[in-house]
């Protein structure tokens, strides 16, 4: 039997990366996918692909999120799992990070965590049952030059998952996050072949990892496999924070 047969799945930022991998990964594993992504062509293109739901969404609007869970309810009826990936990153060193910088970043990868996890909580509190997982990072354990903002949010996605955990456990409600490495995307394949190699050499793996990885881990995070974990920050990153 399929790890996710039949439950209703958001994954925001779905378009493309490490959330079109989960969206593939999912729909493989019997999951109806809701891609909610603020750019229409990948997200409407990643939907067709898994013969999904496609509702575009701005995760830091706390408006455009009620209206991404009113049209998941008038679909399906019930939210099983929620991937909270979509996330943004506007890099510069504190003295010259500007305020907007600070706030753009804070907005979608952190207070888009909240809005769309409360409005997941309401529902799935209802059902007594649900699964919230979180993209965190492995710059959350150790800080990152020039990613002041970006290390924030990552930051902050794991303790309020550890608080979530706590909160919502009464309720039948698993919450997670994972935190990924080195992950080869579209974005990362574009960087200088020196600079990745010199990134590869502090990885005990010595190799990159790619959006399958961390697509499968979501995919066993999200399952009944993983019917007893929960306030858990998994790490997907060759062991780079060994």
């Amino acid at each position: 039997m399929n790890l996710l047969e039949g439950k209703i799945c958001i994954i925001t930022g779905g378009g493309r990366g490490i959330g079109r991998a989960t969206a593939l990964k999912f729909a493989e594993e019997g999951a109806k996918v809701v891609i909610a992504e603020f750019d229409e062509k990948s997200g409407q293109a990643t939907a067709d692909e898994v013969n999904g739901l496609f509702v575009q969404a701005n995760v830091g609007d706390k408006k455009s999120v009620d209206n991404l869970f009113k049209d998941v309810m008038d679909s399906y009826g019930r939210v099983d799992v929620l991937i909270n990936n979509a996330g943004i990153l506007k890099d510069s060193t504190l003295v010259k990070m500007e305020e907007d910088q600070f706030d753009d970043v804070i907005n979608v990868n952190l207070k888009g965590v909240y809005l769309c996890t409360h409005a997941a909580a309401e529902v799935m509190k209802e059902q007594g049952s649900g699964v919230i997982l979180s993209a965190s990072s492995v710059v959350a354990h150790n800080g990152n030059f020039g990613q002041t903002n970006y290390v924030a949010t990552k930051t902050g996605v794991i303790g309020m998952t550890k608080v979530w955990a706590r909160e919502l456990g009464k309720d039948g409600i698993r919450v997670n996050a994972v935190a990924p490495g080195f992950i080869t995307t579209d974005m990362t394949a574009q960087m200088p072949e020196k600079i990745i190699k010199m990134m590869e050499a502090k990885v005990p793996l010595k190799r990159w990892g790619n959006v399958e990885d961390v697509a499968n881990v979501y995919c066993f995070l999200a399952s009944d496999e993983a019917s007893y974990i929960t306030g858990t920050v998994l790490n997907v990153d060759g062991g780079v924070v060994v």
